[in-house]
């Protein structure tokens, strides 16, 4: 397999952290950033000249310079971008208040354009790239106490989708990948957070989504290593899909919201289609 060179942002834990791993053992280049990269100097021990941990920041643009410079500087070039770095936001529109909502666009969403608009640059100078952006099922679908994390999720859809019509034709794919529940970290602090405003009518709510939470930690069916398989496989794929579904609930949620989609949309034709002007 021809080795490439592949930049991945919150690599600390999680799928940003077996992604690495997996991908060091494969024989690839991995420039693994993160806000603490002293939590990878195990792989660059195990890894030497393989492995780069470069501090990356996603909110901060003189951070995200310094990565990307980095890379270059060490391994000439950047063949895939993933895009990992996220958390999730528990709260209900009422609770969440404006700088709650600013956070978790600014690390989402733009964190995620900040730090693809030069590495897309470098690709498509180079004719050549590939970009994952890790969404959610939540970004196709949204829920009562996570509508906040959900949002940027569709907004990472959105995103996602624009680049891909826009470099197609300069040799750069767009994949979004869209996972559901797997045993991961997002249950821990630094991956979940919560409103400061709590609103007495909607504490059973927001009380039964961390109860899920606590229940599920630990014992999600999603196997993280086989995710992280699966995202290596399709970014390396000749004409890969723009989107990887990738756990049965997420397959389930996504088709039940496509159901939804085709009643809606069946149930309104009439109207829908009765706009024109009478002639």
């Amino acid at each position: 397999m021809h080795k490439k060179t592949w930049f991945i942002t919150g690599a600390s834990a999680g799928f940003g952290r077996i992604l690495t791993e997996q991908l060091l053992a494969a024989g690839h280049l991995v420039a693994a950033t993160a806000r603490k990269p002293e939590t990878l100097s195990d792989l660059s021990e195990k890894f030497p000249g393989q492995i780069i941990t470069p501090h990356l920041d996603v909110t901060n643009t003189d951070s995200i310079r310094g990565a990307f410079n980095q890379t270059l500087n060490s391994f000439n070039h950047i063949d895939v971008l993933i895009n990992n770095a996220g958390y999730g936001h528990v709260g209900v529109i009422e609770e969440v208040n404006d700088q709650e909502v600013r956070d978790q666009f600014e690390v989402n969403v733009f964190g995620l354009l900040n730090v693809t608009r030069p590495i897309l640059a470098h690709m498509r100078e180079r004719r050549s790239g590939t970009i994952l952006n890790i969404s959610s099922i939540a970004g196709l679908t949204s829920g009562a106490t996570f509508p906040i994390y959900c949002a940027s999720k569709h907004a990472v859809e959105a995103i996602s989708e624009g680049l891909h019509a826009s470099v197609k034709d300069f040799g750069v794919r767009s994949i979004l990948i869209e996972p559901g529940a797997f045993r991961t970290r997002f249950a821990d602090r630094a991956s979940l957070r919560t409103s400061e405003n709590k609103i007495a009518d909607y504490k059973p709510m927001i009380d039964d989504t961390f109860q899920w939470i606590k229940d599920i930690t630990g014992q999600q069916e999603g196997d993280p290593e086989k995710a992280c398989a699966a995202m290596i496989n399709v970014a390396l794929e000749e004409n890969p899909p723009l989107r990887l579904l990738l756990g049965e609930d997420a397959w389930i949620r996504a088709n039940d919201k496509l159901n939804q989609l085709k009643s809606d949309f069946d149930r309104n034709e009439t109207v829908t289609r009765s706009m024109a002007y009478d002639n």
